[in-house]
């Protein structure tokens, strides 16, 4: 009788994976490519996340605890890094600077901490100031809570938009049934705060009773990638799904992505999640993948060094390990392309402000794509 019952889950979560297959989603190799790939940055293990200096200095960060300055050439440690909890997907993870880097110096950096009473970690952000290659004026502007020895979907990436809000990320921690859908709970989340930390009158659930005020959107799984639209303004996520379901969405403020209500992923076992892929106060996708393509970082490509390339995503693959190129016209995914096939897993991908573009490779480095003439 169990056997049958496991037989009759494994054909319904073939159906529901079948089911959630969207015809277009294939993607292309491109007859040519606009670049070259240049190792910029060599012998690096697992570079999570990248951030630009105004002096043309690049700022890395090394999963195992390790903040890098790039500059000339020459590979430089920031020392006085906070404690890292290293385990599983977590670590040193994402780096950001201020929009007005230039006058006030703060630096951002996102992790996995143990600070707090339990065993384990969570993902924490803090801001500092690089001195002397060191880092100093340290202040924790938001930790995560509870802790927990679990090792997946700490998130986390952090982004600013043009009105100077600062937006993080943070995966449910491996707990989907208890954080994603409840507002009191962190994990699943975006966060929306000012620079300093402080959170702004307007977020969404300022006022409702128990809530974790600095929620922006919920019903995430795991987002690691977090971007501007240079257009709208408005933060995109991509966010990995199970089985199937990877997503790109439209951060809206009080938004529900409804993770594991509806997905369109199932279980890794191949059993059914749930039945639903969409459902009445849940936000739909901008694109999803089926299968799963394991996305990391995300960028909106502006410049015209690579030809047409202007207004398209790119966003890493781990999985499948290549740099996809997703075009868009109007509200849809139009067509992908596979960039830099079978060069390892991308963690991340940034246009830099003298609009060149640069892909963190895990085992490699930061490669620079150098444009053709």
């Amino acid at each position: 009788m169990r056997k049958s019952v496991l037989l009759l889950y494994l054909i319904i979560g073939t159906l529901s994976f079948s089911c959630a297959q969207d015809p277009e989603n294939k993607v292309d190799n491109p007859s040519k490519v606009p670049f070259e790939p240049i190792l910029l940055i060599d012998e690096l293990q697992t570079p999570w996340g990248m951030a630009f200096l105004p002096d043309g200095s690049m700022l890395v960060t090394e999963k195992s605890g390790e903040l890098i300055h790039f500059k000339d050439g020459v590979k430089n440690k920031i020392t006085n890094v906070p404690e890292v909890y290293v385990r599983g997907q977590g670590g040193l993870l994402d780096v950001e600077v201020h929009p007005d880097y230039k006058n006030n110096g703060w630096v951002y950096l996102s992790f996995a901490s143990e600070e707090g009473e339990e065993k384990g970690g969570n993902t924490a952000l803090i801001r500092a100031k690089i001195e002397d290659n060191s880092l100093v004026n340290k202040e924790l502007l938001y930790k995560a809570s509870p802790n927990t020895t679990k090792g997946q979907h700490f998130g986390s990436r952090i982004q600013f938009d043009n009105d100077g809000y600062l937006y993080l990320s943070i995966g449910e921690r491996g707990a989907r049934d208890e954080n994603p859908q409840d507002i009191t709970r962190d994990g699943g989340k975006i966060y929306r705060f000012f620079d300093d930390g402080t959170i702004p009158d307007d977020n969404p659930f300022v006022g409702t009773n128990g809530a974790k005020t600095a929620i922006y959107s919920y019903g995430h799984r795991n987002p690691q990638g977090l971007a501007m639209h240079p257009e709208t303004g408005a933060i995109w996520d991509n966010e990995h799904g199970p089985r199937g379901g990877d997503e790109i969405n439209i951060i809206k403020a009080g938004a529900n992505y409804g993770w594991p209500v509806v997905t369109y992923g199932i279980n890794y076992s191949g059993t059914p999640i749930t039945d639903k892929t969409e459902m009445e106060g849940m936000t739909q996708p901008f694109h999803y993948w089926v299968p799963s393509i394991a996305p990391s970082g995300m960028t909106f490509v502006t410049s015209s060094k690579y030809g047409d390339w202007k207004g398209s995503i790119l966003v890493g693959s781990l999985k499948f390990q290549y740099l996809e190129r997703l075009i868009v016209e109007g509200n849809k995914v139009v067509k992908r392309e596979k960039l830099l096939d079978g060069i390892g897993r991308v963690r991340d991908v940034k246009e830099g402000p003298n609009g060149m573009l640069y892909v963190a490779v895990e085992g490699k480095g930061i490669y620079k794509l150098n444009p053709k003439d």
